[in-house]
């Protein structure tokens, strides 16, 4: 270690000290970015104390990188992991510099495994190889940031490039991760829980994104979706198909907003979240743990901690008021929200909160493609609309058929609207830096310790 990067250290873990253990604040940002200041090449010098997996895609990346830790750890690994979803480049230094590692139990190397912004990909490659790549999936997201879905992915194979000798484990659902040439193994999960005699084989809906074949960009056809542009494809014009899964969800069982029930490879699992989406980060958890020789036996152990994922269906209780916070910033993400919704057997409760930060995307167009219309089927009883952008959303929601709406436009008045709620069942969902304003406000009210 150069004496740049011993004093970019220094730095570092004095910041944090100061951050958490005087100021008692969290995050790993500016720790990260005072090191990368200090010397640039810092992650560069830390790459023998560990090996390295990077989760990365539009959805789930916080989810999936906690439930992977878990497994991993239960496997008999040391893991060092960013939890607070700080995925980018800062973030992720600080996260290294500042966490000590220890051996693995098992006496393998540790494993740090890395939540990272798709834009961020070829930074931290560039710095450090990996041995892993985790792709959850791509959807239109942030169009300010990212552009289309193709440039995304186009972000991370730029990446992947870096580091050649890493596998690339993929959602084999998702038809973009057939693109680019690369000279990666890749290994794929997915789902193959329907049998086929209930195959109804059929085109894609034409308003979903990602689509077309790679081969000649004819519209793909489905022998069925799981959501958004996910499923079992195949191209009518020629041979193109899903790949080979070498881990698959071979049955969904029971869907419930509190938890589900599934079958991986035959092998029956629960966790502790809703949503037929969260089975996917599940699987994915479940890919990695099987790559790094962690057993099934350990992985249901893993999967059935009732440890929450901060700000990932979160459940508190508000004054006798039963409170899910779950996070939305794009349509398919939404939807996926609103399908988990579709479940909820009580009458509850909604409150939207939409900000347009550059965390969240400045560009707020995506909820006019999010079917709000849909929580007409559901038991929702009353709604509520804030944030910074509520005026938008109000206005989507009044066209979705909502115009008896509450407005909130400051967040310190939340925690008075939940109570106010005529249901003792209530979802928040809200963009990120309006669930970081909740959770700070709720922090500050005693309901959760800290407000991050």
């Amino acid at each position: 270690m150069t004496l740049k990067s011993s004093f970019a250290h220094i730095a570092a873990k004095s910041t944090y000290w100061l951050l958490h253990d005087v100021l008692h604040r969290g995050g790993t940002s500016l720790p990260g970015k005072i090191a990368v200041a200090i010397d640039p090449n810092i992650l560069q010098s830390i790459q023998k104390n560990f090996d390295l997996i990077i989760v990365t895609g539009t959805n789930g990346k916080t989810l999936t990188t906690a439930l992977i830790t878990r497994v991993l750890t239960s496997g008999g690994y040391t893991v060092i992991t960013n939890p607070s979803g700080s995925n980018m480049i800062q973030g992720i230094t600080g996260t290294l510099v500042t966490t000590k590692v220890k051996p693995s139990p098992n006496g393998k190397k540790p494993i740090a495994v890395l939540e990272v912004d798709e834009a961020n990909v070829e930074k931290i490659t560039a710095a450090i190889a990996p041995k892993m790549f985790v792709l959850t999936n791509i959807f239109r997201d942030q169009l300010d940031r990212y552009g289309e879905i193709y440039t995304t992915y186009d972000k991370i194979i730029a990446g992947i490039k870096h580091a050649p000798h890493a596998v690339v484990l993929a959602n084999g659902d998702s038809p973009i991760f057939m693109r680019g040439d690369f000279p990666n193994e890749r290994q794929f999960f997915g789902f193959n829980h329907i049998l086929p005699a209930d195959y109804q084989p059929s085109a894609a809906p034409i308003n979903t994104d990602g689509i077309l074949s790679p081969t000649d960009h004819s519209v793909l056809h489905y022998d069925f979706m799981t959501y958004g542009n996910l499923g079992k494809y195949f191209s009518t014009t020629d041979k193109f198909a899903r790949p080979a899964l070498r881990y698959q969800v071979t049955s969904v069982d029971k869907l419930t907003p509190k938890y589900s029930i599934f079958s991986i490879d035959n092998t029956p699992f629960r966790i502790e979240i809703g949503g037929l989406y969260n089975i996917y980060n599940a699987l994915t958890a479940f890919a990695v743990g099987r790559e790094f020789n962690v057993s099934p036996e350990q992985i249901k152990k893993a999967f059935e901690s009732n440890a929450q994922i901060f700000g990932r269906q979160e459940t508190i209780n508000v004054d006798g008021k039963d409170v899910t916070i779950v996070l939305i910033k794009n349509p398919v993400g939404t939807n996926s929200v609103i399908d988990m919704m579709l479940t909820e057997e009580n009458d509850f409760s909604l409150l939207t909160l939409l900000n347009a930060n550059y965390a969240d995307g400045i560009d707020t167009s995506w909820i006019w493609d999010a079917e709000f219309e849909k929580l007409h089927d559901t038991n929702i009883k009353a709604i509520a609309t804030g944030g910074e952008r509520y005026q938008d959303l109000r206005v989507r929601l009044k066209m979705a058929g909502f115009s008896d709406q509450a407005i909130y436009e400051d967040l310190t008045q939340v925690i008075k609207s939940i109570t106010s709620f005529p249901t003792d069942k209530v979802y928040i969902a809200a963009t990120y830096t309006a669930m970081l304003q909740l959770r700070e406000q709720l922090g500050s009210a005693g309901y959760i310790k800290g407000g991050f």
